[in-house]
């Protein structure tokens, strides 16, 4: 080979060699950053290529992808005839992310999921075009349309979940205020940012579902765990078991006392526990508190669900806890629903649940079942115990002071005509120079629960249990009623 032909050869060998340097540096090391990129087209359009299976609440359509027929580029668009009743649970899918369900199955809604291997080769073999599967939850329309219209008629912040005793079936789930998640899911980048901004920077927060993601103080529906750890220690105790009520309890090494509501007494400075779970006097649960200790009653929490593994439903959900230990004083708040002591309304209706259900709490859950685009089931809901909270006898207990409560104490909101209804109000300490969270937390019926009802209405209560049951005690009857009609 003569030079100028020897020099070519070698130059194209090199070139070459740059080529295929590049092809396998691009495709080996810059796959993932070049895919991740936002300015990469094919990613924005390949969301919009498969029809995303459907999120249903039994016949009730809560999101859906609709064939346009008008841009081939964005063929299937994702719709939301839920709107904002559904919302913080359905999230929405947009063109660079998705939230809530729409991220919790994203696999299977889009087709992707290992579990619809079997299904993409049928497809693939007869020439159709893989679709995702369709995710049916565990909500009760009449329900969860009960407490959205309930809640926000209150005109307040808040949250509601309804749970299946027996199951942990999760059969309402409502936040307000909520958003409306179809502007965010038009495959138009500058219009999702701009709608997503203007929530983001909401004061009100509407992208946070406050069932779930959200911790609040329990007030006094803590004291229905305060008073199971206490049964739990002494089987002997009941209902009509007294114990100590004074008008005012001295917190040991501070200069501060513990009154009950409005310096009111409790008895005559003994009452029975009934009467005080009644009256949710302050003073005896404080003490019952500082009695059991700080270990006891984490213990009882736990077996609740509180202060454990994180859950998921398969939405992540916020930890809830009863603080650190500190000294008696802090205790007796917090054995009363206050100090660091912080609950989702979620773990709040898995207490309720618990009691229902013979001491025992169902893992909660809002997935019923999976089916592909055919109708074939790939997954259905299988009820899991969590723990058993307290023994059958403590919550045969627990359940006869909490009807009390609803009979002849704080609740008298929440009574249901003809039916036997158990509940517990709770107050809760808000930020400085703002009205207390008014809480409530019921089941029914009595003697064979079907839902366990757990709500905060935010700033709702201008003070006091009265005022707390009358405020969320009514939202929780009418969700209830919603679920025994049915």
């Amino acid at each position: 080979m003569n030079g100028p032909l020897k020099r070519v050869a070698i130059a194209c060998l090199l070139m070459f060699g740059l080529l295929m340097f590049n092809v396998n540096y691009l495709q080996a090391v810059k796959a993932d950053k070049l895919s991740s990129d936002s300015r990469n087209k094919r990613n924005f359009l390949a969301r919009y290529e498969v029809e995303r299976g459907r999120i249903t609440a039994g016949d009730k359509v809560l999101a859906e992808s609709v064939d346009t027929g008008v841009n081939k580029d964005f063929r299937f668009e994702r719709r939301y005839p839920g709107g904002k009743v559904y919302a913080p649970i359905t999230g929405f899918f947009a063109p660079e992310s998705e939230r809530d369900m729409e991220r919790a199955e994203n696999g299977l809604l889009s087709g992707s999921s290992a579990d619809l291997m079997l299904r993409r080769g049928i497809d693939l073999f007869s020439g159709k075009k893989t679709k995702g599967a369709n995710v049916d939850l565990t909500i009760d329309p009449e329900a969860q349309q009960a407490a959205y219209e309930a809640l926000s008629a209150s005109g307040k912040k808040g949250a509601l979940v309804a749970i299946e005793p027996k199951t942990g079936a999760i059969r309402a789930m409502v936040s307000v205020p909520s958003y409306d998640p179809n502007p965010l899911a038009v495959p138009n980048k500058d219009k999702v940012n701009k709608a997503y901004n203007k929530l983001d920077k909401d004061e009100d927060k509407p992208l946070l579902n406050r069932a779930i993601e959200r911790t609040y103080p329990p007030g006094s529906t803590f004291k229905v765990v305060t008073l199971a750890a206490l049964l739990e220690k002494d089987d002997s105790l009941g209902p009509e078991s007294q114990v100590d009520a004074p008008q005012v309890l001295d917190l040991p090494n501070t200069t501060h006392d513990l009154p009950n509501y409005a310096g009111e007494s409790c008895g005559t400075g003994r009452a029975t526990l009934s009467f005080a779970l009644e009256l949710s006097c302050n003073t005896p649960f404080a003490k019952m508190g500082m009695d059991l200790g700080y270990d006891t009653l984490k213990d009882q929490a736990e077996k609740f669900g509180i202060g454990g593994e994180p859950l998921s439903i398969p939405l992540p959900v916020a930890g809830s806890g009863i603080g650190r230990k500190e000294d008696d004083a802090a205790l007796a708040m917090t054995s009363i629903g206050q100090r660091n002591n912080q609950m989702t309304p979620l773990q709040m209706a898995m207490v309720a649940a618990g009691i229902a259900n013979n001491g025992v709490v169902m893992k909660p859950y809002l997935v019923n079942k999976i089916a592909d685009a055919e109708g074939g089931e790939i997954d259905s809901a299988d009820p899991t115990e969590l723990s058993e909270a307290v023994s059958e006898d403590t919550a045969r207990k627990l359940r006869e002071m909490m009807v009390n409560v609803v009979e002849k104490g704080t609740a008298g909101a929440a009574k249901i005509p003809g039916v036997s209804v158990g509940g517990k109000t709770g107050t809760a300490e808000n930020a400085p120079g703002k009205p207390p969270h008014a809480w409530f937390i019921s089941f029914a019926p009595a003697e064979d629960p079907k839902i366990a009802v757990a709500l905060i209405v935010e700033s709702g209560s201008a003070g006091g249990e009265a005022t707390g049951g009358h405020t969320a005690a009514p939202i929780a009857k009418s969700v209830m009623e919603a679920v025994l009609r049915r």
